[in-house]
């Protein structure tokens, strides 16, 4: 049996939940009607760990975490900051309390009803300050198909995609919390023929299935960070989808890149799940033809092994369908690798910084990563439910969600979920 599975915890966790005492996710909650401020916590089954609460309780006592006061913050950035040393010791304690043979808060009333709280009586927000965030093109997959989609079968991939992790700044403001709706965004799109460019609301509305990085104590400007350390510099990852309006991306993508069709909305999931949760789950990353430049060669070529999934559910059906399965491992430019790349240059990351994978695809039909790639930029329909769609409707709404399967136990992520709102008049 391994360690992972004989981790038991005094709170009952139901079967197949996404959070057993072998994840501890970490979050910020509020609880609803209470006028105290957000504060830092874990997930643990159905309930959330207020861990200003057990900082309160003295239960933080390692030499890193003594006396911090980083869970009294509304966000997770100072204990980000903090780097492995103190993520570890924040993990061990947390596990070894809420196991199954320790007392100090199984039999203790009134310290855990102050520590634990039900989910049903929190609401989620945004577990960071966003200070900056870089969207990376890291799929071969949809880097392949957008390819055959805009430039046809000559040359999809262009020859610097196999040399460098493509990548652009995106836009940390719009960076939301899921269960955030999105309003669907108006922009130019290309003209027709002669006449001007169209201008009103996106025809093309898309979700992007991603993962985002959560970045560390980061470096100093000009300090870059080496290959080999840095999952050092890496917290963990959420669920994240990248809103797309393909049409306002299309027509004004040349020559600078993605702006407006990107900037209007990206939601990440509110449980950022730890890479040392996610260890039991590595798998070898794929191989990469050439080999990658010394700066972005790793002794440690690592993907993890998440499936995902997609869900829609339209406003006038009562279930969600699925119209996407793909995994986390088919990711060609690793984490690691994205982050190394990023500071290169000497660009300097902070604590809370998000970087994301771009469109995560994978090489089956059904485990393509946005509508763009499922319906071939709207040349056929896929069905959901008892309807079909090229693009998102007004009304429908977005549910990703991500769960790695364990011996026993899983690893899941919780959902990423938006519903999409009409334009403004």
């Amino acid at each position: 049996m391994t360690e992972a599975k004989q981790l038991r915890s005094f709170v009952e966790v139901p079967a197949g939940s996404h959070f057993p005492i072998q994840n501890l996710p970490f979050g910020v909650i509020r609880r609803r009607g209470a006028q105290a401020p957000p504060r830092p916590a874990v997930a643990i089954g159905d309930f959330a760990l207020d861990l200003a609460a057990v900082a309160d309780a003295g239960l933080f006592d390692g030499p890193a975490l003594s006396g911090s006061p980083c869970f009294h913050q509304e966000t997770l950035n100072m204990f980000l900051g903090m780097g492995r040393p103190a993520w570890k010791e924040a993990r061990a304690t947390l596990q070894k309390i809420l196991s199954a043979d320790e007392p100090v808060l199984r039999d203790n009333e009134a310290l855990r009803k102050k520590c634990l709280v039900p989910m049903s009586e929190v609401e989620m927000v945004l577990p960071i300050t966003v200070g900056g965030y870089t969207d990376f093109f890291c799929s071969v997959h949809h880097a392949r198909n957008c390819g055959f989609i805009f430039r046809g079968p000559q040359t999809p991939v262009n020859p610097n995609w196999f040399h460098l992790p493509i990548g652009y700044n995106g836009r940390a403001s719009s960076v939301v919390v899921s269960g955030t709706d999105v309003i669907r965004p108006r922009g130019q799109g290309h003209p027709t023929g002669n006449s001007t460019p169209y201008f009103g609301p996106s025809q093309k509305l898309d979700f992007e299935l991603e993962m985002a990085a959560i970045v560390g104590p980061g470096n100093e400007l000009g300090k870059p960070i080496d290959i080999n350390d840095a999952e050092e510099h890496i917290f963990g990852l959420a669920l994240m989808n990248d809103w797309s309006a393909r049409d306002i991306q299309a027509w004004e993508t040349i020559p600078l890149g993605p702006f407006l069709g990107k900037s209007f909305s990206t939601a990440i999931s509110p449980w950022i799940v730890t890479l040392d949760a996610l260890k039991p789950f590595t798998c070898e990353a794929p191989k990469q033809e050439p080999e990658p430049l010394p700066y972005l060669a790793e002794k440690n070529h690592i993907n993890y092994d998440i499936p995902l999934e997609v869900w829609i559910k339209p406003k006038d059906q009562s279930d969600a369908s699925i119209v996407a399965k793909t995994n986390f491992k088919h990711l060609y430019w690793t984490v690691t690798q994205q982050l190394a790349h990023h500071t290169i240059n000497g660009c300097n990351m902070r604590p809370g910084d998000i970087f994301a994978t771009g469109t995560l695809s994978g090489p089956e039909p059904e485990s393509l990563g946005c509508l763009l790639e499922l319906t071939w930029n709207g040349q056929k329909e896929i069905p959901v439910g008892n309807t079909t769609r090229k693009f998102l409707q007004d009304g429908d709404e977005v549910i990703l969600t991500g769960c790695c399967k364990g011996e026993g136990y899983n690893i899941g992520f919780g959902t990423c979920t938006g519903k999409v709102l009409p334009a403004l008049p």
